[in-house]
């Protein structure tokens, strides 16, 4: 097999693109199950490339505190990820150097790719128009009334109101003005009160603490959906932003949302969302704030979307600055389109700082609560935000919950809500206070050992018999595993191969890999005949993976460019402003890959890139990379 050739990655920085006007739940089932029939990214597993799940973070990092953080980092050799399943000769390129060079489209449980083409409000949910001869209601507002409205809407005066009087004291005047402030200043709601016999219309903002108290009731015919589909667009955030920004425009507690799997925040993201009881009108109106966001393809539907419904994902992959020559490039995206990549989880699924997601699994299946106080909370090497540092320094110190708590400027991280947890029930109830953790975080740790074990061992059989199925190999028949005689493994081929992770309810291959799971949870100080648990929580019920995967709808090009700050993907929201799509120079000085494939559910497309690139993915060997590019 061929050397790994190193892919330098740029550390992050913030990018601006025009939009709009500015510019993973997954419980331990009672069965085993088929992971990519039913797993998507989604909680408790990562985003492709995104930001780990419980750590603080409240924006990017520099480049050189970036890159100190990541010294302390996981590398691929430390998760198992080891072998490639091609003979080609890797090469180097730039993976991420624009968010614009990740774009990923979800694939809806109907097998249709999203894509966001539609602003327009379905008919049925458009209000009647007004007479001709009503007040336009531009007209309504005066300009001071309409600039203490705008500051309002920007959250300048977030527990602020705005009151109106109104002179013409008819309910179809009150109305007007009412529709007019809403229309044009989404996230804003009104009430109408009266003082001292004089009407006012009072704006308020939508996610203000008093407008949560009291929720206003809105009409909802009988004959429509209770649930509003629409398509979100969203550029470098992650989906649980995206979803919060939202709850706090419309007035909604986050879980009125639903969707299929959370997407990449380093990207370009399409996909479907629903919402319970708000029309696609008052969806549409928040394009006129939202940044970086855009709704559309609105329609009603009864019922809301599941985790995991979706049959998986689309990419569009741009790696810039590449090295391989284009005879290279066939054969390493050949290789992809024929046998594809071994199915790995991906780098993200362990965590980016020095203590590891899957030590924190570990102690957790051991019972040993007292290492995972430890490990969550003790000082760790690397560069953190100062307010992380301070709050493990005061923990190490006086081991007092209340005194780090007050170190922490915000308390929904995961060092937060343990000390939150700790201080409410006291060191000696650490279980429960660890259950303050969301659960989908807490869940995270134990499948990220999981997913390490899984990683290690199907190395192991890759080494050991290759590419192709062997007597004592494992393969799905339903959803039932059975195991391969000799005679029958020679009408299977490695695609049919699938490795268990560990669990109370799974078998084991019967060859020497099966032994070694034995071994390596062993080593760990866990009993692979007893993966059940005290907290039903973390009893692990296990679940097969395929070993390799083969993308689908695989395509490539190489591009050649002169401006590496323009973007090479035209993007949904570029066709909808009619903008023109790159036009791309065959003299440029620089050439890129850009790379589309589909891959199901519960897959890493950081691992099919690795397959192409020979690349360590990690972010530690990249951001070293990195550092030596640039200096």
């Amino acid at each position: 097999m061929a050397e790994s050739v190193p892919v330098t990655v740029v550390v992050p920085v913030g990018e601006k693109r025009g939009c709009p006007e500015d510019e993973k739940d997954d419980a331990p089932s009672k069965k085993p199950k088929f992971e990519s029939d039913h797993e998507n990214g989604g909680p408790p597993q990562q985003d492709e490339m995104g930001e780990p799940e419980g750590e603080a973070s409240d924006g990017e990092e520099d480049g050189d505190t970036f890159a100190n953080m990541m010294k302390h980092g996981l590398t691929e050799l430390d998760v198992g990820i080891l072998k490639y399943v091609s003979d080609h000769e890797g090469f180097s390129g730039v993976l991420k150097e624009r968010y614009s060079d990740f774009v990923v489209h979800e694939i809806n449980k109907n097998g249709k790719i999203v894509h966001l083409d539609d602003l327009s409000v379905p008919a049925e949910a458009e209000e009647a128009q007004e007479p001709e001869q009503q007040p336009k209601e531009c007209d309504l507002l005066t300009e001071e009334q309409k600039k203490q409205l705008g500051e309002l809407q920007l959250f300048r005066n977030k527990e602020g109101n705005v009151s109106i009087e109104v002179l013409d004291d008819s309910k179809e005047k009150r109305t007007l003005v009412h529709k007019a402030i809403k229309n044009q200043f989404p996230g804003l709601e009104t009430k109408t009160e009266e003082r001292e016999g004089r009407k006012f219309i009072v704006a308020y903002h939508a996610a203000g603490k008093k407008a949560l108290a009291a929720p206003r009731k809105h009409f909802w015919p009988k004959n429509r959906g209770s649930f509003c589909h629409f398509v979100l667009y969203k550029e470098n955030k992650d989906t649980m932003d995206a979803i919060n920004v939202l709850s706090k425009f419309l007035r909604l507690r986050p879980n009125m949302f639903s969707y299929m799997g959370t997407k990449d925040k380093r990207a370009i993201t399409v996909q479907e969302i629903a919402v319970l009881k708000i029309t696609a009108e008052r969806l549409a109106h928040l394009n006129k704030c939202l940044m970086n966001l855009k709704l559309g393809n609105f329609c009603y539907k009864n019922h809301p979307l599941k985790l995991g419904e979706l049959q998986g994902n689309h990419f569009t992959v741009v790696i810039r600055n590449i090295t391989g020559t284009d005879e290279q490039v066939d054969q390493a995206m050949t290789s992809l389109k024929q046998t594809g990549f071994i199915n790995y989880y991906g780098m993200q699924r362990f965590g980016t700082t020095a203590v590891p997601t899957h030590h924190v699994g570990r102690a957790i299946l051991k019972n040993d609560w007292n290492e995972v106080m430890d490990l969550i909370l003790k000082p760790r090497p690397g560069a953190e935000k100062e307010f992380l540092v301070r709050c493990r320094e005061e923990w190490a110190k006086t081991q007092d919950p209340e005194a780090a708590l007050k170190k922490l400027p915000n308390k929904r991280c995961v060092e937060g809500q343990l000390l939150r947890g700790l201080s409410m029930y006291g060191k000696k109830n650490i279980v429960t206070a660890f259950g303050l953790i969301p659960r989908n975080n807490r869940l995270m740790y134990i499948h990220s050992y999981q997913s390490r074990v899984w990683n290690t061992m199907v190395s192991r059989r890759i080494e050991a018999f290759g590419l192709k199925a062997v007597k004592g190999d494992l393969v799905l028949k339903g959803t039932t595993a059975h195991v391969l005689s000799a005679e029958e493994a020679e009408s299977y081929s490695i695609h049919d191969i699938v490795m268990p992770l560990p669990g109370f309810d799974v078998i084991y291959p019967t060859h020497h890999i099966g032994e070694g799971y034995r071994e390596l949870l062993t080593a760990d100080g866990l009993d692979i005949d007893n993966m059940r648990h005290k907290v039903k929580d973390y009893s692990l019920a296990g679940a097969y993976r395929r070993v390799i995967i083969r993308p689908t709808d695989v395509s490539w090009e190489v591009i050649n460019y002169d401006d590496p700050r323009v973007s090479l993907v035209h993007s949904d929201f570029e066709k909808l402003e009619n903008k023109p799509a790159p036009v791309f120079n065959k003299e440029g000085k620089y050439r890129a890959l850009r790379m589309e494939f589909s891959l199901p559910p519960s897959t890493y497309a950081t691992m099919a890139i690795r397959e192409v690139l020979k690349l360590d993915t990690s972010i530690k060997k990249q951001t070293q990379l990195n550092t030596t590019w640039f200096n």
